[in-house]
């Protein structure tokens, strides 16, 4: 289903900006997309209703998790994948889903069986990030008591519990306290506290942004870092402060832009 299908006239904005990409956040209400350029947001709607648990962009693709599916994204919008109810993807030669302690990967309209991973939270790489702590995709553990998210750039970044991780010589703590997001992307890093403040590693040391209101997650690309904060404003930061949209839908969890084309 498109969403242009799915979206009411009443629930669009008009995007007066010149070349954007899109951005999208999954909520309660939904996977919300958005059209983004630097640090403008212009027109958004529900590209899907119902509750999203997340949504990951990667290599030009997207992917959703809702409560009923896993989502691809495709020409004509966002299409089911059979995989049923599904609380984390990633991109890991091909897509791959974790729901109900299934880990699988979908290739040529099929799902492969890949692992068990009880209560899993995020995907990245081969890694998910689960209750139980960090694991690879065919369910072996890779460190860790507890994880929230996990993102894998230069380096590979773990938020838990009891501070956000980094994999050096094993899994060393890099920020106190615990974590509820963590991402990497154009050459930047960014993490979030459980309190909602945004950090971002800069020339190697860790600096709060000072982004506005409680922080659910963050999608840091080349020039701009996208954030959204649990009740529904969506933020961007070119250099020049923070630029807020309110989006008006409950329960934002996670955010993904694409990022330009290398």
């Amino acid at each position: 289903m498109s969403a242009d299908n799915d979206v009411s006239l009443d629930e669009k904005r008009v995007y007066a900006g010149g070349s954007a990409r899109p951005a999208f956040v999954a909520s309660d209400a939904g996977l919300v997309e958005l059209s983004v350029s630097d640090d403008l947001a212009g027109e958004y709607g529900l590209a899907r209703r119902g509750a999203t648990r997340d949504v990951v962009a990667a290599d030009g693709r997207v992917a959703a998790a809702t409560d009923t599916d896993a989502l691809l994204a495709t020409d004509d919008g966002f299409a089911d994948t059979a995989f049923g109810p599904a609380t984390a993807v990633g991109f890991a030669d091909g897509l791959v889903a974790c729901g109900e302690g299934r880990v699988a990967r979908y290739d040529d309209g099929a799902w492969t069986a890949l692992g068990e991973v009880t209560d899993a939270r995020a995907v990245a790489g081969d890694l998910v990030a689960a209750a139980g702590g960090l694991f690879r995709l065919d369910g072996s553990h890779a460190g860790l008591d507890t994880a929230r998210d996990v993102a894998v750039g230069t380096d590979v970044f773990a938020a838990t519990d009891a501070g956000l991780y980094a994999l050096a010589n094993g899994w060393m703590r890099r920020l106190e306290g615990a974590f509820r997001a963590v991402a990497c992307g154009g050459g930047r890093t960014a993490a979030v506290r459980d309190d909602g403040t945004l950090f971002e590693r800069r020339d190697g040391e860790w600096a709060d942004t000072g982004a506005p209101g409680d922080v659910a997650d963050a999608a840091p690309v080349a020039g701009v870092l996208y954030a959204v904060t649990t009740d529904g404003t969506f933020l961007a930061d070119a250099g020049d402060g923070w630029r807020e949209r309110l989006l008006g839908v409950p329960g934002c969890r996670r955010i993904a832009v694409v990022p330009d084309a290398e």
